[in-house]
C-alpha cells in the first residue's frame, strides 16, 4: 500500500502522544481518521473536535464503516497494544496493511528530508528546540513531537512547503530501525529497556545499526563520549557535540538571575549571546545540538538566537507549575538515573541557596530493579526525597522490588519518606517547601493541577489568568 491507495487511517492506541502527532498528520491531509484508545483524555478529547473518530471500548462493531475496506484504509498501531487486542487481530486476521507507528514514520523519512533525534534521553526537548527554530525561519519544517509543545499547544506541526520533518526517534522494541533519516542527533546511549534488550551490549549495537541507516549526504551528529561505535554509509559527514567540547559546543556561559546564556561555537558560523528561552542549565547541551541540526539545514545565525531565546519549552520536561520567591514548582517527565541526575543538578545550580524536594514515582519494576542505586544517588543531590510506590506500565510486579530499594540507599542527610502515591496530596498540604519537584514518566502527573493549586492557597499565590 502506497500513501495515494489510502483514503482512511484506523490508530489502535490513538491517544498516545506519537501516535496523535501521525493522526493530525493524516487529519491535515484530508483522510478519514479514526481509532480506538483505552480511556479517554484531554488529548483525545482534543483529536475528537480535531475531526478524528474516537471510540474507547474494545468492540469490532464499533470501527467506522470508512475504515472497514483493507484496500484503502491503513491500520497504525502501538508497540503497547497486545497482540491480543480484538481491534488488532480483526484487521490482521482480515488482511488489512497494519503498521507499528515507527513504520508509518519511516515512509514519511522516506518521502521527506527526515531530522530524527534519537538516544535514552533529551530527545524529546531537543527534537522540539530543532522544530521551534526551524519552524520559525525560512526553512520551516514537519514535525512530529514526543511531547506538547508549549509554543503551539500541539505535538504536530505542520508546513506545506518545507520538505524537512523532525522526528523523536524511539529505540524501545528497536522501533527507531524503521526510519531513514536524513541527518540525526543521538543525544544519549546509556542503558535503558533491559527488558526488551537483555543487554547493554545489544542495546549500543541497536544504536550503531541506526547509524547505518543514514542516508548518503546526510550527518549524524553525536554527543561526544558516547559508548557506541558508528557505523555510517560513506558520504555521511559525522560531528560532535557537548556543552563545552566537540564541533558544536557552548563557551562563555552566564548564568544570572534565573537567565542562562551562552556563546554557541560552530564550523559553519559562531553565535554570540543565545539566551534560553527555559532556562535550566541541560538545555545548554539540548541547545547546542538543536542548532547543531537547524545550522547544518540551513538556519541563519539570527533564526537560531531567536529560535532559542523564544523557546517555551514541552510539557513536562522543567514544565515551571509555579515560580516564586515563595515557592517554586515544577513538573518533570525524568524516569532514567542520568535523566535524574540532570534535572536535580539543574534544579540544584539554578536554587543554591534552596531547599529542594523531590516527589518520584519509579517507572517499571525491571528499570527499578536494574538501575535502584543509580536512582539513589541522582536523589541525593537534593535536601528531600519523597518516593511513591512504583508505577508498572506493562509489567507484572517482581518480587523483592519496591521503592524501598531507591529509599535504603539514599544518602546520609537526605531527609526522605515512603508513601502511597493516594496519599501525595495529603502530605503536601501537611508540609513546607521551598522548590517542589515532581519526577516520573508514570500517572503522578495527573495530580499536578491540584498541587498546584493546594500550593497557590497555601503561599497565598493567585490563580493565573486562564
Amino acid at each position: 500500500m502506497t500513501i495515494k491507495d489510502i483514503k482512511s487511517v484506523y490508530f489502535i492506541g490513538v491517544g498516545g502522544i506519537g501516535m496523535s502527532a501521525i493522526a493530525r498528520y493524516f487529519v491535515s491531509r484530508g483522510f478519514v481518521v479514526a481509532g480506538y484508545d483505552k480511556t479517554p483524555s484531554a488529548l483525545t478529547q482534543q483529536l475528537e473536535k480535531e475531526g478524528v473518530l474516537i471510540h474507547y471500548e474494545e468492540n469490532t462493531e464499533q470501527i467506522p464503516h470508512a475504515c472497514r475496506n483493507k484496500n484503502t484504509t491503513l491500520v497504525v498501531y502501538t508497540p503497547a497494544i497486545p497482540d491480543t487486542h480484538r481491534e488488532l487481530e480483526y484487521f490482521k486476521q482480515n488482511d488489512f496493511t497494519v503498521m507499528k507507528r515507527a513504520q508509518v514514520l519511516g515512509i514519511l523519512t522516506e518521502a521527506h528530508k527526515g531530522l530524527c533525534f534519537a538516544g535514552t534521553h533529551g530527545k524529546t526537548t531537543t527534537s522540539a528546540m530543532c522544530a521551534h527554530i526551524m519552524h520559525q525561519s525560512h526553512t520551516d519544517c514537519n514535525a512530529f513531537l514526543g511531547g506538547i509543545s508549549k509554543n503551539y499547544a500541539t505535538n504536530y506541526i505542520l508546513s506545506k512547503q518545507s520538505d524537512y520533518v523532525v522526528i523523536e526517534a524511539d529505540e524501545f522494541d528497536r522501533s527507531f530501525h524503521w526510519l531513514r533519516p536524513w541527518m540525526t542527533v543521538i543525544t544519549s546511549t546509556d542503558a535503558d529497556h533491559l527488558d526488551i534488550y537483555g543487554t547493554k551490549e545489544a542495546y549500543l549495537e541497536s544504536f550503531e545499526h541506526y547509524t547505518t541507516l543514514i542516508q548518503q549526504g546526510g550527518a549524524l551528529i553525536m554527543r561526544r563520549g558516547l559508548e557506541m561505535k558508528p557505523k555510517v554509509a560513506d558520504g555521511v559527514r559525522i560531528f560532535e557535540y557537548s556543552i563545552d567540547e566537540g564541533d558544536f559546543h557552548a563557551e562563555n556561559i552566564r548564568i544570572d538571575d534565573g537567565e542562562i546564556t551562552f556563546d554557541f561555537v560552530s564550523p559553519i558560523e559562531n553565535v554570540k549571546d543565545v539566551r534560553l528561552g527555559q532556562p535550566v542549565t541541560i538545555n545548554i547541551e539540548n541547545g547546542v545540538a538543536a542548532m547543531a541540526m537547524a545550522q547544518l539545514n540551513g538556519c541563519t545565525a539570527e533564526e537560531l538566537r531567536y529560535g532559542m531565546g523564544t523557546y517555551k519549552g514541552v510539557d513536562r520536561r522543567f514544565d515551571f507549575k509555579l515560580k516564586t520567591d515563595k515557592i517554586v514548582f515544577l513538573s518533570d517527565y525524568a524516569h532514567h538515573p542520568k535523566e535524574i541526575f540532570h534535572s536535580a543538578k539543574s534544579m540544584r545550580e539554578l536554587y543554591r541557596n534552596r531547599r529542594i524536594t523531590a516527589i518520584f514515582q519509579p517507572h517499571l519494576y525491571t528499570r527499578t530493579r536494574d538501575f535502584y542505586k543509580d536512582f539513589a544517588s541522582a536523589l541525593s543531590q537534593l535536601d528531600e526525597v519523597v518516593l511513591t510506590e512504583i508505577y508498572p506500565a506493562r509489567e507484572l510486579p517482581i518480587e523483592g522490588v519496591t521503592s524501598k530499594l531507591i529509599y535504603d540507599n539514599l544518602a546520609a542527610g537526605v531527609e526522605k519518606h515512603l508513601i502511597c502515591k493516594d496519599n501525595v496530596l495529603k502530605f503536601i498540604s501537611e508540609h513546607d517547601f521551598e522548590v517542589l519537584l515532581l519526577l516520573g514518566a508514570g500517572d503522578l502527573d495527573n495530580q499536578a493541577s491540584e498541587i498546584e493549586k493546594i500550593l497557590r492557597q497555601k503561599y497565598g499565590i493567585a490563580e493565573k489568568n486562564r
